[in-house]
């Protein structure tokens, strides 16, 4: 800009307005131009990123509204809301709890202390923000947005989104480099342009020199200077490549914002780069690699086989009853019964849904089930245990105690069993084979067992209500009621999504709490195994994998394809041994106690629908459908954004190495350029701005997931961009250079007036160097193969761009030409 003033006031100066601003307006404009395009960009990109910031602030919840539970945004709650609660969700607006059953806060967001506080009658006020660390309950809305204390204290901070990716952090560094080096060509030619000069050894066109000693006024010596100091100055433009962090940025952005429609949320920018170097995926089951609609197809009650499942004839009522009224106490889920004889409404988790949707083909009526009996205790379902129980008052004086959970845990547990007549019968090592068969016989068929058992207390043996918060179940002695075999089948798909990442080089682990039998069976369903009778430590289960020490599980670690029976801390110690062998591990979570795992891991993936509120926060990418498919998709997109930052490179550098070669050389040799500062500004415009916006926005293609992942510290240039870069720029430096130094015989320009010839020359290199970029962005496209337009018609936005270059360089190119011979004659 200081060049552009300069040049524009001696012009006005020594040739009068009428010709003299064209040099200054020309460079001034074509700064602006420049500006202006990248803040445009850039300006774009922050909105994008604005935009998927809120949609990470917008949790879906469910409420109750009519007697009913529907799911709303977290923006669209109101005071009055009735809002469920259960363990890892977070508290979304301060509230009173109405009730709850073990029901515990993590405060920590708002108060700093990381005690888990207790909330009963006594002590009832919830703050948003928190997380509900234990049991579940209802809570009643009193305050949203900016009135609770959580809006309060987020109106005064604001949130920084100028995160920095590692790449962006690694193209700085280059960037940085090349602008250092080209900052030192520039003053290497501005001294020796400088010393041409004023030795005389610059000439005009028509051969005399520029400056003659002592002939010349200050006011044409500071503007031959001025123009030196001008082309020393653009060098240092063109050189410096400011194009890669906005490479970086659009294509993060350009990514996130296809990814979102891929149902994919990124949380954390770097996510994206890391997960192209994924080599190995732990993924959940139920949900994930299942459909999570799961349904009761098998059951086992009273000793015998129950076909179909929902036929309780042979049963006697008090059996059924009993069964009844543990599905109908024993749940996180509900049951809306709307008037009219409408369908009743189940919600729930899918694994509660489908019990509860089975207990209502037994004939259960849930609000009157639940009303004729009263909870006293209850133990949330915990992954830990694997299993979830509740302690109810019948009558005056009885109890029963009802557990659920992992059919062979629950077992363990039993020592007794109840037949179809309701008459209680000792757990025989016979029928423990009898019932353990069984067990397995589902788990073969891909079904998930859950068991049903029951004791009986008296009241007297239950704590007082005021001590009754530390009561803990009894769970031992147990009766069997049962065990339901629940059907959850494999995704449309998902066998073809493992396929390719096999091909991409990464290998797929699933990691389930369901047992070894049942991990099995969809283990082959999905393509993970493929021999049925694989052994340890193929398939291992989580206990086994827990007692080895670090060293073993280093070793096992990468034999490992499934893990049934896992507990998240088994995860956990699987993502470290795995970090430690050098994988780049993603691991999919949902529960509270998978944080840790998506924590620990290079990228954790969270469940959009059946993951929690802490397991989101803990995670990178939070995948919406909870579909594997997703997660697949979420890795070519990764890979894509390293692939287009590399192609950015290739074509940045050719130019750069071009640009500078044929300057210096012509400088140094003749004490001019070919190329003045607006031609290089304009240069510096199609490399920097619409080469990053054409090459940054290439969509994935499958090639790419034919390829290994790319390794953590795998050189950015790779030998192959190496090649296509130094034969790029040898092929444009020869043609320029032959181009500058025999120009005006090859364009038979020999008896033309000298300075229209030079002119002539001159724009003709132009042209041809502007053509020379434009041809390397193709062949940027795809620097390992030989067909550079594949896919060209898919990209849109690149052909707009070489088109709208090509114009604009064919409008740039004949105003020169004519203002230039204005400018001669």
């Amino acid at each position: 800009m200081v060049a552009a003033a300069v040049s524009l006031a001696l012009g006005i100066y020594t040739e009068g307005i009428k010709e003299g601003w064209y040099d200054g307006a020309s460079i001034g404009f074509a700064v602006l131009l420049v500006i202006f395009v990248t803040a445009t960009s850039d300006y774009k990109q922050s909105l994008q990123f604005q935009n998927l910031n809120e949609e990470k602030q917008n949790i879906q919840l469910e409420v109750v509204r009519g007697g009913r539970r529907i799911k709303v945004s977290i923006f669209d709650l109101v005071v009055g809301d009735v809002v469920p609660l259960k363990i890892g969700d977070q508290v979304p607006a301060d509230g009173v709890l109405i009730s709850g059953h073990s029901f515990s806060i993590d405060e920590s967001s708002m108060t700093g202390e990381s005690k888990i506080v207790n909330k009963d009658q006594k002590s009832p006020f919830m703050m948003s923000g928190c997380k509900v660390a234990d049991g579940y309950g209802t809570m009643l809305v009193t305050a949203v947005g900016i009135n609770t204390e959580w809006g309060l204290l987020m109106a005064s901070i604001s949130e920084d989104s100028g995160e920095e990716t590692p790449l962006q952090v690694r193209l700085n560094g280059v960037a940085t480099f090349i602008g250092i080096i080209g900052l030192s060509v520039a003053v290497a030619v501005l001294v020796v342009l400088l010393a041409r000069y004023f030795t005389g050894h610059t000439y005009n066109p028509d051969g005399s020199p520029q400056y003659v000693k002592g002939k010349m006024g200050v006011g044409e010596t500071i503007r031959g200077v001025v123009k030196i100091f001008t082309v020393a100055v653009t060098i240092v433009v063109v050189a410096v490549p400011e194009g890669l962090p906005l490479a970086v940025t659009l294509t993060l952005a350009f990514s996130m914002r296809k990814m979102m429609r891929d149902k994919a949320l990124v949380r954390r920018l770097s996510a994206c780069e890391t997960m192209g170097s994924a080599t190995t995926i732990c993924s959940d089951k139920t949900g994930t690699l299942t459909l999570n609609q799961m349904t009761v197809v098998e059951a086992y009650f009273g000793g015998e086989k129950m076909d179909p499942p929902d036929n309780t004839q042979k049963l006697s009522a008090a059996v059924s009853t009993m069964i009844i009224e543990g599905i109908a106490q024993n749940t996180s889920g509900s049951i809306f019964e709307p008037e009219g004889g409408q369908a009743p409404e189940v919600t729930g988790s899918p694994t509660e849904k489908a019990i509860l949707s089975w207990g209502l083909q037994l004939g259960m009526k849930f609000s009157e089930t639940r009303s004729k009996s009263s909870i006293l205790q209850v133990f949330p379902f915990n992954s830990e245990k694997k299993r979830g129980g509740v302690a109810v008052q019948v009558g005056d004086s009885e109890v029963h105690v009802y557990w659920k959970g992992a059919a062979e845990l629950i077992l363990e547990s039993c020592t007794s069993w109840i037949d179809k007549d309701g008459s209680k019968q000792s757990m025989t090592p016979e029928k423990v084979g009898e019932f353990k068969k069984f067990i397995e016989d589902m788990a073969v068929a891909s079904l998930r067992c859950v068991a049903f058992a029951y004791r009986p207390c008296e009241m007297s043996d239950v704590p007082k209500e005021d001590q009754r918060a530390d009561w803990v179940l009894p769970e031992d002695n147990l009766i069997m009621l049962g065990i339901v075999g629940i059907k959850d089948p494999c995704r449309p798909g998902v066998q073809d999504s493992i396929r390719l990442c096999a091909a991409a080089g990464i290998k797929v682990r699933m990691v389930t709490g369901d047992n070894l039998q049942t991990a099995r069976a969809i283990a082959l369903e999905c393509g993970i195994l493929t021999d049925p009778n694989v052994s340890e430590p193929t398939i291992i289960e989580g206990k086994t994998f827990r007692e080895l020490s670090d060293l073993e599980r280093e070793e096992v670690a990468d034999k490992i394809s499934v893990m049934g029976r896992s507990s998240p801390n088994d995860k956990l110690l699987l993502v470290k041994a795995l970090r430690n062998r050098g994988h780049v591990v993603a691991v999919t979570g949902d529960g509270t106690n998978d944080a840790p795992a998506l924590h620990e891991a290079d990228i954790g993936l969270s469940m959009g629908i059946q993951g929690t509120e802490v397991a989101k926060e803990s995670s990178d990418i939070i995948i919406l459908d909870d579909n594997f498919a997703t997660l697949v998709r979420v890795v070519r997109w990764g890979r894509s954004v390293y692939a287009n930052i590399q192609k950015f490179i290739q074509f940045q550098l050719t130019v750069n190495v071009a640009a500078l070669i044929i300057n210096v050389v012509s400088a140094v040799s003749s004490g001019d350029v070919p190329l003045n500062a607006v031609q290089l500004l304009w240069v510096n415009l199609i490399m920097d701005t619409l080469g990053a916006l054409a090459l940054a926005t290439e969509p994935p293609n499958n090639h790419l997931m034919q390829r290994p992942p790319v390794g953590r510290r795998e050189p950015l240039i790779t030998n192959i961009m190496w090649r296509n870069l130094l034969i790029m720029a040898f092929y444009q430096v020869a043609i320029l250079l032959t181009l500058t130094f025999k120009g005006l015989t090859l364009l038979r320009l020999e008896h033309d007036n000298p300075a229209h010839a030079e002119i002539l020359k001159n724009t003709f290199i132009f042209n041809t160097f502007v053509l020379c970029q434009v041809f390397s962005e193709f062949n940027a496209r795809k620097p390992d193969e030989l067909n550079i337009f594949k896919g060209i018609a898919g990209n849109k936005l690149f052909i707009a761009i070489i088109a709208i270059t090509v114009v604009l360089q064919r409008c740039l190119s004949s105003s020169s030409l004519a203002s230039s011979r204005q400018q001669s004659g």
